[in-house]
This record gives structure tokens, C-alpha cells and sequence, in this order.
């Protein structure tokens, strides 16, 4: 089995969106996490869910969890609206990691690796330059199981 049989069509988001629009668009759609794309529509980095919940949580419940636990249940329901007007950019991380790409003639095992070794459960499809799918850890495991 190839990557081009187990693509699909992928949204994206670009590096200036709203990080509260990309938490919206995660929910709305139940997705891991989004692909995001530079000014030429190329992937520039895959954003898993977490790191928007990263720079939502305020970094003393990262850092000590009972803290997270005193928090009143009021303020602990609206905590990523103070997400403000932090973009996407602002949730990747300031060192750029190994992107997670694969072509379309490349293998499961290969796509496997690749997610295993970037702890990413989401892969951007790339044929020549362009964007032309994803692959997400759901979709892998299940075209593998039912082999």
C-alpha cells in the first residue's frame, strides 16, 4: 500500500490565522491536529492539537498540575479564550523540527516512521512542491488492521 492510498483532502491554516480559529476548526472537524501552510501554500510545519493547549494553559498549571486543580470551574471552562490574538505561529515551537512529509509513491511503513519518529499522529502528502493530502494515525492504523 502507497500514501496515495490512504490520502485525504487535508484543511490547513496559515501562519498568520487566529490560534482560537485553528482550536475551532480542530474541534468542528475532530482532527489531531492541522497542517500549516506558508505564504505559497507549501507545509511549513504540522501543529498538533497539544501545542495550541500548550500556549492556551497558563504555564503554572503546566508546570505544577495542582495548581490547575484550584482554579475555579468558572474560569477553568473559558481558558482558551485567552488565546487572544496569538496566531498560529505563535503555538509552534521557537526551533524548527523535521517536517513531516512524505510523497505520494512512499510506503505505510514509511509513513509510520516518519510519525513515530516526529511523535506527530499527522503527515502532509507532497507531490512536487504542492500539498496534495494527509495522512492521520487514525486512518494508517486502520488500513493496516484491516489488512
Amino acid at each position: 500500500m502507497r500514501t496515495r492510498d490512504l490520502m485525504v483532502e487535508y484543511p490547513t491554516v496559515a501562519l498568520t490565522d487566529l490560534a482560537v480559529d485553528a482550536a475551532r476548526l480542530l474541534a468542528r472537524s475532530n482532527l489531531p491536529g492541522l497542517i500549516v501552510v506558508d505564504g505559497r501554500g507549501a507545509p511549513f510545519a504540522v501543529l498538533p492539537g497539544t501545542q495550541v493547549l500548550r500556549l492556551a494553559v497558563p504555564v503554572y498549571c503546566q508546570d505544577d498540575p495542582n495548581l490547575a486543580a484550584v482554579i475555579d470551574e468558572a474560569a477553568a471552562d473559558v481558558f482558551l479564550t485567552e488565546l487572544g490574538d496569538r496566531t498560529v505561529r505563535d503555538c509552534l515551537p521557537p526551533q524548527p523540527h523535521e517536517l513531516p512529509i512524505v510523497g505520494p509513491d512512499d510506503t505505510v511503513l514509511e509513513v509510520a516512521a516518519l510519525m513515530a519518529r516526529t511523535r506527530t499522529p499527522l503527515v502532509a502528502v507532497v507531490d512536487h512542491g504542492t500539498l496534495v493530502g494527509a495522512i492521520t494515525l487514525d486512518r494508517l492504523l486502520d488500513r493496516v488492521l484491516a489488512v
